[in-house]
């Protein structure tokens, strides 16, 4: 099987057991898709909330695609890319899936009128916030070394913005 195909497949994988279950099961756990209030006042929280789950995982999908093509891997530890991944998304911030997720999980509280939803994404921001900090980023510096330090200088963890124009960061 080519690395790309493979890659591809992996990743697939991946985005169904790890934020499927953190931004699908686990939402589902605590609401059961029940939505809590009803009514015309609620719908444009409910719209809002659409877009930005939609939103959320338009982020998410081009996230992971970007590290089969750019990255000829995928974003699971066990199976990290050839190349860093700093394309697409990643020239404007470090994190978009994480970013995504939280976005998936805080639309979802917006269309289900639902708080516990609210407490569970800032739950999850916490625990990946932890994650990266203390695995994720010196795990990065070890496998790509300057490349990935000159990147993590110039492109921000959580917020986007845009690019420094120093050429660590590789066009789309």
């Amino acid at each position: 099987m080519k690395p790309k195909t493979a890659a591809a497949w992996t990743t697939a994988l991946f985005l169904a057991c790890a934020p499927g279950v953190v931004a699908g099961l686990g939402p589902w756990t605590i609401t059961h898709w029940h939505v809590r209030r009803h009514g015309l006042v609620w719908l444009p929280l409910q719209a809002g909330g659409i877009l930005i789950t939609v939103l959320g995982a338009i982020v998410l999908l081009a996230s992971f695609l970007r590290f089969v093509t750019e990255g000829v891997g995928t974003p699971a530890p066990i199976a990290p890319t050839e190349q860093l991944v700093v394309g697409g998304l990643y020239r404007y911030v470090r994190n978009p899936m994480y970013v995504a997720v939280t976005l998936v999980i805080v639309g979802q509280a917006a269309v289900l009128t639902d708080p516990r939803l609210v407490i569970y994404a800032v739950a999850f921001a916490v625990v990946v916030a932890l994650f990266v900090h203390h695995y994720e980023e010196p795990t990065l510096h070890d496998r790509y070394g300057t490349h990935y330090d000159a990147y993590r200088h110039d492109v921000p963890r959580w917020w986007p913005r845009r690019p420094r124009d120093t050429g660590t960061a590789r066009p789309s």
